[in-house]
């Protein structure tokens, strides 16, 4: 991801994420992708009513679509509101998506939703990345990294004043 990028990301009112992501899996790649929505989708989606809890991306006939995306319904809608949790399509090249498929045939690979976000034009988008399962170990390595550096940011905090 480049800095124009990342830019983009930190701009973006709205940005849903999937917290456990970097806690459950490690990253071996990312890639940007389009959501497919709905109208009542996309406007639930610019209120920050959605969320990646429990998401997973899969490969079916040569599409990749995302599963157990919780989308809250808009509240203006009327009776064409759109399902709380549909698969809903995402949008890559035929290279990306072959590249994913290749990779997830391996065990231990899967494809994970990371970000939810809303690019400069209006149309929401969805960092995803190809990711390899963390072991219980790595996970209580994570943990402790984690609190190193609440420890050393404390210690400098005490050492400024």
């Amino acid at each position: 991801m480049n800095k124009e990028q990342e830019q983009i990301r930190k701009k973006s009112p709205i940005q849903i994420k999937n917290k456990k992501a970097s806690f459950e899996y490690f990253f071996i790649e990312e890639f940007t992708a389009g959501i497919v929505l709905t109208g009542t989708e996309i406007k639930s989606i610019r209120l920050g009513k959605a969320s990646l809890v429990d998401t997973y991306c899969t490969i079916i006939n040569g599409e990749l679509w995302v599963k157990g995306m919780n989308v809250s319904p808009y509240f203006y809608g009327s009776y064409n509101n759109h399902e709380l949790k549909r698969d809903r399509k995402l949008l890559l090249t035929k290279r990306e998506i072959a590249k994913l498929a290749s990779a997830t045939k391996q065990t231990g690979y899967t494809i994970v939703p990371l970000l939810v976000f809303i690019d400069p034009k209006g149309r929401a988008k969805m960092d995803i990345a190809l990711c390899k399962g963390k072991k219980v170990f790595d996970k209580r390595q994570t943990l402790k990294e984690k609190e190193d550096r609440r420890e050393m940011d404390r210690a400098m905090k005490t050492f400024k004043h």
